[in-house]
């Protein structure tokens, strides 16, 4: 989808102005088109696998936005953290451990069974858990900008889309 960098900025420019502060939630991978013209622009080299592949690892999403969005945001201070800091920010509730077990033992079964895969629930199967084949999870597919718990998350924080 279209990213507008001043657009959003404005918006969360009035959301800082409301409450404080503001946290951003950013996938690795996302304007990395715009990061690496960005820099090879500037002269720079990027890293690629041997399959012509960005090493993602080596761009730093984060910092990029971070720059970005301070001084778009005139914010005195900002902060780069990796999600991992979230995940591990509070025990398992039973709910989870419940879910944990519940994966751990059909990947272990499927693992015993020679069955590879990425255990999970499958959202062409309604949900159910099982070993998603590795060709119907590999890496390229994009993201549906159609879906409906999509467009209501946008219209909930009001951020505004359009399809690239």
């Amino acid at each position: 989808m279209k990213f507008d960098l001043e657009g959003e900025a404005d918006r969360l420019k009035s959301v800082m102005d409301k409450r404080g502060c503001v946290t951003l939630f950013v996938s690795e991978g996302a304007c990395m088109d715009a990061i690496i013209a960005e820099r090879e622009a500037a002269g720079e080299v990027v890293k690629r696998d041997a399959f012509g592949h960005v090493k993602l690892d080596t761009i730093n999403v984060g910092n990029w936005f971070q720059s970005r969005f301070a001084a778009l945001l005139g914010a005195d201070r900002s902060m780069v953290q990796k999600s991992g800091y979230y995940a591990r920010s509070a025990p398992a509730n039973g709910a989870d451990l419940m879910l944990i077990k519940g994966m751990v033992d059909l990947a272990v079964e499927n693992a015993l069974a020679g069955v590879s895969g990425v255990t999970g629930h499958d959202e062409d199967r309604n949900g159910q858990l099982r070993t998603i084949e590795f060709p119907r999870i590999k890496g390229g597919k994009h993201f549906d900008l159609t879906a409906k718990w999509f467009a209501e998350v946008m219209d909930t924080i009001g951020q505004r889309y359009e399809q690239a």
